[in-house]
């Protein structure tokens, strides 16, 4: 028992935007075209480069977090050093309350 193709419609995949020819007396898919993914790279050089190039900014990226890391210690230091001045300066200041002593 062939169906005819009349009963069919075409819809488009929001996600993929791939081509569905949807039967709705079975609500099932009957046919299904994927769209063709444009090339990210067109010539095999320039792909060659920016992989090659990746390297270099992998590394460039670590060396930036390792300073970085240096340095925190001592920005740490001088954040708590100028918190404990003010509150040397502030001392019958009481300090927030908490969420856990609402309890």
């Amino acid at each position: 028992m062939a169906k005819s193709a009349k009963g069919l419609f075409d819809l488009e995949c929001p996600c993929c935007r791939a081509a569905l020819k949807i039967d709705p007396e079975t609500r099932a898919v009957i046919s299904f075209k994927a769209t063709e993914k444009p090339r990210s790279v067109e010539d095999i050089d320039a792909a060659y480069n920016n992989w090659k190039g990746e390297a270099d900014r992998r590394e460039a990226a670590f060396l930036k977090s390792v300073e970085a890391e240096k340095k925190s210690k001592d920005v740490l230091s001088k954040k708590f050093d100028e918190l404990l001045k003010q509150a040397k300066e502030t001392p019958d200041l009481k300090p927030p309350t908490r969420d856990f002593d609402l309890d």
